[in-house]
């Protein structure tokens, strides 16, 4: 009898085509899975589960008795409970290194189009209003030769740091838990302390992942140590900033404005005060999402049930112990 799969969000159809030769495989296409029954019994059951953003807690797994791997077709895995499937001896995965370059043009991208405000012009020219020239108070910001702060000098930060330093002649200022050394060596990236960043920045770009000690880490101090100059770009974790305090800043003129790839609540609410700023450009959580991307993912994180369920250790175990240290 083949193990039990359950597939659910964000895995690319050609994958699951392959995972069907070894695995008996459930598939759910969306969120409306939650409270499903179908759902509920396909949990029970499987002996692995792929795909993004379910909330796998103490309550699923008590529900999930044969279950032995869970993949995350994403980098970040704040949505698992790490301690708890390690306890239990469940493998936990993500897709790491795949997305860098691609989230790294969509940061950089969003930087430069809040820059010279690329969608309200858009906006502006599609709408019939451009019968005059454009005038002073429409005029963007450039961003060549200016100083880059990127909080979070992981992979997609130092991704982020090579194409601003290489692309654009910006200088580049970052903040780590530890120092890079490599990101000084090739960007000219200096280390320095958090509100150091915030105060000498004309761009602030928030790419660190999402914990407990990291929540609003963004809040209104920080926002008030900035340039009121200068542009905050969050292509991290909604979480990570205090939406609230980012509204005040860009309503009171702390900063000159904001684009955000990422929100506390996704998908946001329509009545979010954001929403009705001019000096922001948002983005539905766009960052690793292009199809070349999403395929590549897919296939690593069905590379990671695959070897798991096969009784090797899968090439990307987050919770690493010698009970699968195993070849």
């Amino acid at each position: 009898m083949k193990p039990k799969i359950l597939v659910y969000m964000r895995v690319d159809d050609r994958v699951i085509k392959e995972l069907a030769k070894d695995f008996e495989v459930t598939h759910f296409k969306n969120h409306e899975y939650i409270g499903d029954p179908a759902f509920d019994q396909a949990i029970r059951e499987a002996d692995g589960i792929i795909g993004l953003a379910l909330k796998v807690n103490k309550e699923l797994l008590d529900v999930a008795p044969n279950l032995k791997i869970v993949c995350n077709v994403s980098v970040g895995y704040d949505n698992l409970d790490l301690e708890e499937l390690t306890r239990r001896k469940i493998m936990a995965t993500n897709t790491p290194g795949i997305l860098d370059d691609t989230t790294a043009d969509a940061i950089l991208g969003l930087l430069i189009a809040t820059a010279r405000r690329i969608p309200e012009l858009d906006s502006f020219v599609k709408s019939g209003q451009w019968d005059i020239s454009l005038q002073p108070d429409q005029y963007g910001v450039d961003v060549h030769h200016k100083t880059l702060g990127i909080i979070g000098m992981g992979n997609i930060g130092s991704a982020i740091a090579r194409r601003a330093h290489f692309g654009f002649n910006m200088k580049i200022l970052y903040h780590n838990r530890s120092q890079n050394k490599e990101a000084g060596e090739k960007y000219q990236a200096t280390y320095c302390e958090l509100d150091e960043l915030l105060e000498k920045s004309d761009f602030v770009c928030l790419m660190i992942p999402s914990t407990k000690e990291t929540e609003k880490i963004m809040g209104y101090e920080q926002f008030k140590r900035m340039k009121n100059t200068a542009i905050f770009i969050n292509g991290s974790r909604g979480n990570n900033v205090d939406e609230d305090a980012l509204y005040n800043a860009l309503k009171n003129g702390d900063i000159l404005s904001a684009g955000i790839d990422v929100f506390t609540q996704e998908p946001t609410p329509k009545d979010n005060p954001l929403l009705q700023l001019k000096n922001i450009v948002t983005l539905p959580h766009i960052g690793s999402s292009t199809m070349e991307c999403e395929y590549n993912m897919s296939k690593l994180a069905a590379e990671n049930l695959m070897k798991g369920l096969h009784g090797k250790k899968p090439p990307c175990l987050l919770n690493v112990t010698s009970f699968w240290e195993q070849s």
